[in-house]
């Protein structure tokens, strides 16, 4: 893991440690004094903050059993995140074994010797907290966010899947997640575009047998071959409590949390000694070309040279290489590809790993340019001797070192973002406090280094090239291929046996099977806040947040999708891609660069009721950050050439979405609950609505809505309220008038009832499910709030009903739901999944049974409190960062509201009777009432669902 991937995003998650000029303590006189307080747990260090300097203090300790404990203490809000990481992901695995690590962060969470089949989620849902779980090549870890009363509770569930959770592991089990991660790889893998395009890229680039040479979620051929024991022993083997970083940050310190680390995780045993895999440099010598076709709309190209490792010296090199050739607006092969129209998309990032990293090209060629991907092959090889020729500027070094900077202060906003950078640089360094060194190894990069890199990996090298090309269209692909991953015969199901085995046990002095009790409920301040009107008619509402010097900016103006006409919709789309291109002052490419140097954000999208424009900035460079923004709104260019380049990229993206099974679902769910009206429509627009707008009908849009009176403006900085309202008035105080208010109608269309609407997506692994119907319009506490308190317990959380019988008694899904949806125009409620194509009608028929239930015998006594349970406790952790403050301010002035409007929830949810929410669930959950829609196999499909006994109506777009 590292610190930047320049070519995507700055990533965050990584993490910030303090400073090395912090105050660090480890003499052996402090770690005597923990020994002595806490038995069996040694002090390693301290980091003391440093106002100074980007920091993040912490105590590092370790159990007798290995287990290393890092606290963080941030009494800003009462709450605590805590986050278990074991150096286990999947290049843990064995050639013919893989998938292991994944499939267990499925296991984890059901349940342990201590804690009941599907309690995890439900525990940590109840005591108003979020949690989950990742996993990749060489981490997995999980993770809650819980208001800090619950804290015992977090360390009684982690320590017992810890060190008591085989025993609750049982075939059964092991089943139903293996259907789960069937559907779950159907969904993000094997049903989506391009989506076996890394394991088949990754089987070309690894030599056979190496740990990236198969994909984290596995090849289900393995999972099927093996069973219980083979998993239980991968357990064994690698998620001890030496293998694994502890990390707790939040409205805690360490006196509060030693006494129940100890308590509950030194009893468990260690487990076996784990060594880093050696990092083995990844050559190739020569081009291997590999191609597939695929259900896709847009040929891909992708080409990947191996590198280094992470954080090796050469990586910081690679990340800016990466920037240079196709980071951005500013990158040779925007300028030589998307620029041109010869792609729809181009773009290099410098993904890394433990072990190996590659330089990492893509690129999607324009239909409407008649190239081929060996065309577009050429392409990137001549930019790399452009490069070769044009070299590093220092403007380039002083892009990526504000993007470091910022995102180093961005990273310091949540608890559960500097508790992650604290467990990653202490999982793959040995040292949280790691962010100085890696901070300064991107501030050393010289421009020699970069052509140097270039040199080394690059120029003249070997590469994996990979052509993705649509079904039939094997004239496009770049070469002809010329390597085929070994062939490997595994044999029939494994025979490993529970006498295999060799089990942990720990041993107790306290009952584990008792669940700790929860403290009083933490107080809650809602954020304070201050309002404002200006001269022109736009309302200002902000708060002041001292904890990062960050703006963050929020404009709201009226005029999206419902201001336009039908048959150019998707103009309010356009007109915002253009307001992020060209100014009357600036180039496309001029703009980017400037805002790169300041580490600021301003993105411009348009919505159903408005166009929103968010700024993000350091509080050092807001001035400069206004006055770029200021030019973006008020001086656009709405160049032919930005204009005809974006018209092409939207039409190209809704053909490359329409082959995707939940784009087909939203658009035919939509126009089935819309009919006619403008709401039926995709945001986006159609290929034939696209087609006809002109640069003149998105002049004209801007003209007539793009006004101040009725916007809204929420800002949430570390400036107080006259500092920023003084800013905010001097970049919009000459904007003037008022756009024309929306007159669109919703008309209910007249759809018959008992008829499935099937749209086909030929031979798809999935279906993709919705039913459901118009209903009522959003508010805050009326009506539609009380509906989604009664949802809840239907299909609102993990341990709902829905999710419960689809997910995890059935395995025909990755995840099943309902809910109310709505804004101020209209409404409705859906329950929709995506499930195995050979359980859709079984599915349907679940979810008909669930919804009658629910809608004639209500809601049960248990799940009336855990609802209220789960839903007022989540207060603690509904502010913390400024944009959670954002989400919080924009609803106050949406509905007009006072902040006391939390409190009136919150007695709602308290007091909400049984027969309240029964009634609610009786008046809204007929299913004849109900659109029922499939999008998947129709040939396949048809037959089952016609014996359902109701009537099947095929259904085009």
């Amino acid at each position: 893991m590292k610190l930047t991937k320049i070519a995507v995003a700055i990533l965050l998650t990584t993490g910030l440690a303090a400073c090395s000029n912090s105050s660090v303590n480890n003499t052996n006189e402090a770690a005597s004094t923990v020994q002595s307080a806490y038995p069996g747990i040694t002090l390693i260090e301290s980091v003391a903050a440093n106002a100074a300097e980007i920091s993040i203090p912490y105590k590092k300790y370790q159990l007798e059993n290995g287990l290393t404990v890092i606290v963080h203490e941030d009494h800003s809000d009462p709450l605590v995140h805590v986050d278990v990481t074991y150096h286990v992901g999947s290049a843990r695995e064995e050639l013919g074994k893989s998938g292991f690590a994944h499939f267990f962060e499925h296991m984890m969470f059901q349940g342990s010797e201590n804690v009941a089949d599907e309690e995890h989620f439900k525990i940590i849902t109840e005591a108003g907290g979020t949690l989950n779980g990742t996993t990749n090549s060489d981490r997995t870890n999980y993770f809650e966010t819980v208001p800090v009363n619950q804290l015992e509770k977090m360390l009684w569930l982690e320590a017992d899947r810890m060190g008591f959770l085989l025993d609750a592991v049982t075939q059964e089990k092991f089943e139903v997640q293996r259907e789960t991660v069937k559907n779950e790889r159907g969904q993000r893998v094997d049903n989506r575009p391009y989506g076996r395009l890394n394991e088949r890229v990754s089987q070309a680039l690894y030599p056979d047998g190496h740990p990236y040479s198969w994909p984290v979620i596995g090849f289900m051929d393995d999972l099927n071959r093996v069973n219980v024991n083979d998993l239980k022993a991968f357990f064994l083997r690698w998620y001890g409590p030496n293998n694994a970083t502890f990390t707790i940050g939040g409205d805690v310190s360490a006196d509060e949390v030693l006494p129940l680390v100890s308590k509950y995780f030194a009893p468990i045993p260690r487990g076996p000694e784990v060594e880093n895999a050696e990092k083995v440099a990844i050559t190739l010598d020569a081009d291997r070309y590999i191609s597939m076709e695929d259900k896709v709309h847009l040929p891909l190209l992708s080409m990947n040279f191996p590198t280094t490792y992470a954080r090796a010296a050469d990586e910081a090199p690679l990340d800016i290489l990466a920037e240079i050739i196709g980071g951005g607006n500013n990158s040779l092969l925007y300028k030589n590809l998307v620029k041109t129209q010869l792609a729809v998309q181009a773009g290099v990032s410098h993904p890394c790993r433990e072990l190996a990293c590659s330089l990492s090209i893509y690129a999607l060629p324009n239909p409407a340019s008649g190239k081929t991907l060996a065309d577009i092959e050429k392409i990137v090889r001549d930019s790399f001797t452009e490069f070769e020729q044009r070299g590093v500027t220092q403007d380039d070094l002083d892009k990526v070192k504000a993007k470091i900077e910022s995102g180093a202060i961005f990273g310091l906003q949540s608890v559960a973002g500097k508790v992650s950078q604290l467990a990653a640089f202490e999982t793959f360094t040995g040292n949280p406090n790691f962010i100085q060194d890696d901070l300064a190894r991107y501030n050393a990069v010289t421009k020699a280094d970069v052509m140097r890199v270039f040199n080394q990996y690059v120029k003249g090298k070997a590469a994996v090239i990979m052509s993705v090309v649509p079904e039939g269209q094997r004239q496009l692909i770049a070469a002809e291929d010329n390597f085929t991953p070994i062939s490997h015969d595994f044999g029939g199901p494994s025979t490993t046996s529970a006498d295999d085995l060799v089990a942990r046990k720990a041993v107790d002095t306290f009952d584990r099977s008792k669940q700790p009790t929860a403290g009083v409920n933490p107080a809650v301040e809602v954020p304070k806040l201050w309002q404002a009107t200006t001269a022109n008619g736009i309302a200002v509402l902000g708060t002041q947040s001292t904890e990062t010097p960050t703006t963050s900016l929020l404009i709201k103006v009226p005029g999206g999708q419902y201001s336009e006409q039908a048959e150019k919709v998707g103009l309010a789309t356009v007109t915002a891609a253009l307001l992020s291109e060209s100014t009357q002052n600036y180039t496309t490419e001029q703009m980017s660069g400037a805002l790169e140097k300041l580490g600021s954000t301003i993105r411009i999208s348009a919505n159903s009721t408005h166009t929103n424009i968010f700024v993000s900035s350091l509080t050092k460079n807001l001035d400069a950050t206004l006055a770029l923004l200021k030019e973006k709104l008020f001086n656009p260019a709405f160049s032919e050439e930005d204009f005809n380049r974006n018209k092409q990229q939207s039409m190209q993206n809704i053909q490359h979405a329409l082959k995707d099974a939940g784009y087909l679902a939203s658009n035919a769910y939509s126009k089935l609950l819309y009919g006619d009206s403008i709401a039926a429509l995709p945001n986006g627009g159609t290929l034939e609505s696209i087609e006809a707008i002109s640069l003149d009908d998105v002049k004209g849009f801007y003209k007539a809505n793009f006004k101040p009176q009725g916007s809204e403006v929420i800002v949430v900085s570390d400036l107080d309220q006259q500092a920023l309202q003084t800013k905010v008035t001097a970049t919009l105080d000459n904007w003037q008038g008022k756009a024309p208010a929306p007159t669109t109608t919703f008309v209910e269309p007249n759809i018959a009832g008992n008829v499935i609407y099937l749209v086909d997506k030929p031979d798809a692994p999935q279906s993709e499910i919705r039913i459901g119907k118009r209903d009522m319009i959003e508010d805050i506490t009326g009506e539609f709030f009380k509906s989604n308190l009664m949802n809840f317990a239907l299909g609102g959380n993990f341990n709902s009903r829905i999710n419960l019988n689809l997910r995890e008694d059935k395995g025909y899904t990755y995840g099943a739901r309902t809910n109310f949806w709505g804004d101020s125009t209209s409404g409705g409620f859906t329950a929709s999944a995506a499930v195995r194509a050979d359980s859709t009608a079984a599915s349907i028929v679940e979810f008909t049974k669930e919804l009658n239930n629910y809608a004639q015998n209500g809601i049960s006594d248990e799940e009336l409190h855990f609802m209220r349970q789960a839903i007022n406790q989540k207060d603690a952790l509904k502010y913390e960062t400024p944009n959670a403050k954002l989400g919080f301010l924009a609803q106050i002035l949406e509905h007009d509201l006072q902040p006391s409007f939390v409190k009136d929830r919150n007695k709602i949810v308290s007091t909400i009777s049984k027969s309240e929410i029964n009634a609610l669930a009786a008046k809204h959950l007929n299913t004849k009432d109900m659109v029922y829609l499939v999008v998947g196999d129709a040939k396949s499909l048809k037959p089952e669902l016609e014996k359902l006994g109701m009537k099947v109506l095929d259904y085009k777009l």
